[in-house]
């Protein structure tokens, strides 16, 4: 336990849900509010589509009252609690708008039984590529919600995503590193986690990248696939013989260098008696084949 948290008891009369998140589809603020608060919206809107109520929210025009009063009315919430209800949820929205946000919701806002709206838990995700516009955020970030790897890749600016499969991931780019995870998919595999080392990384980097991917225990293969641009395949290679210096791996490694310096990569790679692999269709097969092998 890292917190604890002590609230003053409610008397609940009934729960809401009132949050926004981000609609792809339409690139727009998708507001929901819905009768059923207190757990996952995805299981109202399964169970109850019809307590469930949307509005999209133009960017240019925001979120305007007389959308919040139709959600409101829609909901069946009492009249007598719009006066609350409209300016509680206009400022969620300034909320979520300015602290760059993908998802800020309030579950469960109650109706007290002395007829109040109180919101008694909320939630707030900040799109990690708008952080550097909030760095007062940093000291509120609570890194017991996220998996111990993430944490640590921070420490080092790589991007680390963690995921339920077991082949590891380690690729320079983020479209390199989507491709690498759909052929290891393809090839009959699951990723373990997206992680992109970044242009240039250094040998430094590429030692924190795979300590990273050697200590997570559901990973059962490590696949490398490293495309030498700005990131020269020498520098990548030693990074991963100076890991493997400190950290005997204990699951096999299929790696695949092509680009600048490939050739010199490939000969540090292979004084360290490690295999390459010449193509990424190649290499995915090898990953998914050892990883199968060492399930058995």
């Amino acid at each position: 336990m890292r917190r604890l948290l002590v609230e003053e008891a409610i008397n609940i009369r009934q729960e809401l849900y009132v949050g926004m998140t981000v609609d792809r589809e339409r690139g727009e603020t998708l507001l929901i509010v819905s009768a059923e608060g207190g757990i996952n919206i995805e299981q109202v809107a399964q169970a109850a589509p019809e307590k469930i109520a949307r509005a999209s929210v133009d960017p240019l025009l925001g979120l305007r009252d007389f959308q919040v009063r139709n959600l409101a009315a829609e909901i069946e919430l009492p009249r007598s609690l719009w006066r609350a209800f409209v300016p509680l949820t206009l400022n969620l929205y300034r909320v979520y708008q300015n602290l760059d946000a993908t998802l800020a919701e309030i579950n469960p806002l109650v109706i007290t039984t002395e007829g109040r709206l109180t919101a008694l838990d909320g939630k707030i995700v900040i799109d990690d590529n708008a952080l550097f516009r909030h760095p007062a955020l940093f000291d509120l970030w609570d890194i017991s919600a996220e998996a111990p790897e993430e944490t640590e890749a921070r420490k080092f600016a790589l991007a680390y995503i963690k995921m339920d499969g077991d082949i590891g991931c380690m690729v320079n780019g983020a479209g390199l590193a989507m491709a690498t995870m759909d052929i290891i998919q393809h090839k009959g595999g699951r990723p373990a986690n997206f992680l992109d080392i970044g242009g240039g990384a250094s040998a430094e980097k590429v030692t924190a990248a795979l300590r990273i991917l050697l200590a997570d225990r559901q990973v059962r293969t490590v696949l490398i696939n490293i495309f030498g641009g700005i990131t020269r395949c020498d520098e990548v290679a030693q990074g991963i013989r100076t890991a493997l210096e400190e950290i005997e791996p204990t699951v096999p490694l299929v790696i695949r260098l092509a680009g600048t310096n490939a050739a010199e990569g490939q000969r540090i790679l292979a004084d360290a008696n490690l295999e390459t692999a010449h193509a990424l269709s190649e290499a995915a097969e090898m990953a998914v084949a050892r990883s199968l092998a060492v399930k058995v």
